[in-house]
């Protein structure tokens, strides 16, 4: 019964991750109104936990992430006339 249970939530926590990932690629189409991309993100990192090539997908995220972040940084320090 555990094992069939620990399945089940496997599958679902899947299922779930998939639907949420579907739902934002729908809403990542231009001109429908709605947290595509926000979705797309949460989708993956549902699926991360099951799958490698959602987890790889995420840190790409995070990666790029933290280049926009420091890039804005630098950007900031540049124009910031009391520096």
């Amino acid at each position: 019964m555990r094992v069939r249970l620990s399945a089940v939530r496997k599958i679902f926590r899947a299922a779930l991750g998939f639907v949420v990932l579907l739902i934002g690629m729908v809403l990542a189409i231009p001109g429908v109104p709605g947290p595509g991309f926000a979705l797309i993100l949460l989708g993956l990192v549902i699926l991360s936990a099951h799958f490698h090539w959602a987890r790889r997908a995420v840190e790409w995220v995070k990666r790029k992430a933290e280049q926009a972040k420091q890039k804005a940084a630098s950007f900031r320090s540049k124009s910031d006339p009391e520096s």
